[in-house]
């Protein structure tokens, strides 16, 4: 009797106070987050409630295997599979905590300067996530390396590793070049304020916002809702347009090609009147002018602007289509004209006779 009820003891016990001490901390965490509401960090670490009870209830299982007695003929096996899969949790609950304390910081950040410095915001941002890419890696790399320390065999070759470590050092520099080099861009771009999440560029011809940037490769999303994936390395080493850069704040340009006779100060009455109705104009300026001409046309340009390259675009569209509603309502001669004339008679050429034609001047 005592062979079955120990184990269940020891296993049920565990179990249970795993349970009490998960609820009880839990509940702690809910009240914190209730009474706090000026910072997410108790909520955010409520997501940690998985991990904390898988290593609550591991570490009490490994430290009262022995007294429960259960399966002595494997013994060695379940303490090793117990003290993997604590580190395991240990590893998993480490970047949870990490995440809730930067994630909280970086919102307490962001509240305090969101209207002040937004681009400052979008700059903390993308140093946030790649500096919880490292804090990850580092602690799953640190995890592995003591899983595989549980192993006699690995401790025992760990000599010799360390005796050869120089020349991997090399061979593997030499075979992850271009992994390293964009891992070097990666932390370059976050913390040389080169690009930022949210920001909006024209990479390869193609505009759109960034969406996503990690150690090896930047994802930007177009207009069109595609998702372009490219290497870190090219921002770094390729030219290309921030429009975010600085201020956010962007002049735009729409050109129509008129008759001659195309009413300038009417249009110029009429394009103040779009943009006044138009709520993505931020009133800092616009004009009108010709900015070309040819023999059957002049290019008129009209200039606006806007608050960011999302509104800028807004505003484009609705001052080019309403100008054109209006021209072709109020004045449709001033659009371009092809100008045809009937074809006359054709001449007919007389070929006079040689007594018949002027004489020559000497």
């Amino acid at each position: 009797m005592e062979n079955v009820l120990r184990p269940l003891t020891v296993v049920g016990g565990s179990v249970v106070l795993t349970l009490v001490i998960g609820w009880a901390t839990d509940l702690l965490l809910r009240k914190a987050d209730e009474r706090h509401h000026e910072t997410p960090l108790w909520g955010l670490l409520r997501r940690a409630r998985v991990p904390y009870q898988l290593v609550l209830c591991t570490a009490l299982l490994r430290g009262s295997y022995d007294q429960a007695e259960l399966l002595q003929e494997h013994r060695v096996g379940v303490g090793r599979t117990l003290t993997l899969v604590l580190i395991g949790s240990a590893a998993w609950l480490t970047t949870r905590i990490a995440a809730a304390v930067v994630e909280t910081s970086y919102s307490r950040y962001a509240s305090a300067r969101a209207h002040r410095d937004p681009a400052r915001v979008r700059r903390v941002r993308t140093q946030v996530e790649l500096i919880m890419r490292v804090v990850s890696a580092v602690v799953i790399v640190v995890a592995a390396a003591s899983m595989l320390l549980t192993f006699p065999a690995m401790r025992a070759a760990g000599a010799s590793l360390l005796a050869s470590a120089g020349v991997l050092g090399i061979v593997a520099g030499v075979a992850a070049q271009s992994t390293l080099s964009n891992l070097f861009a990666g932390l370059q771009i976050a913390f040389g304020d080169m690009v930022r999440i949210g920001d909006t560029v024209v990479v390869s011809g193609e505009w759109g916002t960034v969406e996503e940037i990690t150690l090896t490769f930047l994802t930007v999303r177009t207009w069109d809702e595609r998702r372009i994936t490219m290497p870190v390395s090219y921002f770094t080493s390729n030219p290309f347009e921030n429009w975010s850069r600085g201020s956010a704040q962007m002049t735009g340009t729409v050109f129509w090609h008129l008759d001659h006779s195309a009413p300038l100060e009417a249009m110029r009455e009429k394009l103040r009147d779009i943009l006044r109705a138009c709520p993505a104009w931020d009133g800092r300026a616009y004009n009108l002018h010709i900015t070309d001409t040819t023999p059957t046309t002049i290019e008129v340009r009209a200039l606006m602007t806007a608050k960011d390259a999302d509104d800028i675009w807004t505003v484009r569209v609705a001052v080019r289509e309403e100008m054109i509603r209006w021209l072709c309502e109020e004045h449709p001669s001033a659009l371009p004209r092809v100008t045809t004339a009937e074809a006359g008679p054709a001449r007919r050429r007389i070929a006079l006779p040689v007594s018949d034609r002027a004489p020559h001047r000497r």
